[in-house]
Order: structure tokens, then C-alpha cells, then sequence
């Protein structure tokens, strides 16, 4: 789906905290369009500071960044698996972090048991950008601790896959838009179907004399 047409999540639709974050960080790389609001250290850093998960004026360095986008297309991964169905096609790049290297990201995003505050919590031991990171990976955690976890869901739509929340009671949207991304899916399904129906109806060696 176009970037300007993504859907937000409306007022009052009960999305947890630990969710909002988690899938609009995922968001951050616009499938359709191949912009990166996280590609360099300067934005990087610059949205963490938005989402209150560094101070301003903390930097960040394009290891920091090679972190962050092996978590974020880890969690997209994870995200698809939500879905039950994968899409028929993806965008290469997106949501194709081997497993391997998001358990690397995470190793660099240590956090500890804090029982100080009225609720266990996970902090992180780094400081920085690093700290901004791993307080992403304890989102993961929070989620799940809430029953958001399975209901972040990447759209079916290969084109898109944009992150959302599935608030249906029985958790069975498969599109971030069922006016734009379902219909552009069913449509480019029934298409195919027709063109295999006529492949399948012509006479063999029809037209040959």
C-alpha cells in the first residue's frame, strides 16, 4: 500500500504500548516505496529519540544501524509468521533476516531483571543507541506478557507488508487494508485463475496446420 494511504490505528482500540512501538518500528522501511526512516545513524538515532527510547543528541554509528535493521526484518519475519499464510511474493530484503543473525542482533542488546518499580520489567545493561535497541527487544516481552504478540501481523499483500495490529475478535485479518491491499490481492488471484482456466481450454495444437 502507499505510504500516505497506510492505515493508523484509530482512538480507543485498546493497542498496547509495547505493540504501537514494536509495529511502528517495523514500519520504519516502506515496502512499496523502499524509503528507510532508520537507514543511516543520523535518523536512526533521531527516531529513538522520538520514541523516547534514547535522549536527544544521543548518536549513533552504522554498526548501530546494521543492528537495528537485523531486528527490525527479524520482527517482520516473526510478524509474517503471525499470518498462518505467507504471501505469494515479498520484497526481497524485507522479512528475510536468517535466524541466526537476529539472535546475534539480540546477543548485542543484553537486558537484566529490574524489580525495583511496581512490575518486573526487563532494562537494558548498555547505554546509548544499544540501550534504544534492546529496550525494542523487551517490547517483545511486554507484548507477548500482554497478548499483543500474536496479534502484530505484516499485510499479505507482498507489495506491502505493513505492520498492524490485528484487533479482530478472531484474529483472522490478513491485510493492513481490505479496500486497497486485500482487493489488489483477490484481484491479481482471480486474474491468474483466468488466465490458467484459458491456458487449460485451448486445444492442442490449435491453430497449426
Amino acid at each position: 500500500m502507499d505510504g500516505g494511504q497506510h492505515p493508523r490505528p484509530r482512538a480507543g482500540s485498546g493497542a498496547s504500548p509495547a505493540a504501537v512501538l514494536l509495529r511502528d518500528f517495523v514500519n520504519t522501511f516502506d515496502v512499496e516505496s523502499g524509503s528507510d526512516a532508520i537507514g543511516a545513524p543520523g535518523p536512526l538515532a533521531g527516531w529513538l529519540a522520538d520514541h523516547d527510547l534514547v535522549p536527544r543528541r544521543t548518536s549513533a554509528d552504522a554498526a548501530d544501524v546494521e543492528t537495528a535493521l537485523v531486528l527490525r526484518e527479524g520482527l517482520r519475519a516473526a510478524m509474517l509468521g503471525h499470518l498462518g499464510t505467507p504471501p505469494a511474493e515479498t520484497t526481497p530484503s524485507a522479512g528475510d533476516t536468517p535466524p541466526a543473525e537476529l539472535e546475534g542482533a539480540f546477543a548485542r542488546l543484553p537486558l537484566r531483571l529490574d524489580l525495583s518499580g511496581d512490575h518486573p520489567a526487563l532494562v537494558p545493561l548498555g547505554t546509548g543507541t544499544a540501550a534504544g535497541l534492546a529496550r525494542l527487544a523487551a517490547a517483545v516481552m511486554e507484548s507477548a506478557a500482554d497478548g499483543s504478540w500474536s496479534r502484530l501481523k505484516v499485510c499479505q499483500e507482498g507489495t506491502c507488508m505493513w505492520a498492524f495490529l490485528d484487533t479482530s475478535k478472531n484474529r483472522s485479518r490478513s491485510w493492513c487494508s481490505m479496500r486497497v491491499c486485500g482487493n489488489r490481492t483477490k484481484t491479481r488471484t482471480y486474474r491468474a485463475r483466468r488466465r490458467t482456466a484459458r491456458d487449460g481450454d485451448r486445444e492442442p495444437g490449435r491453430g497449426t496446420s
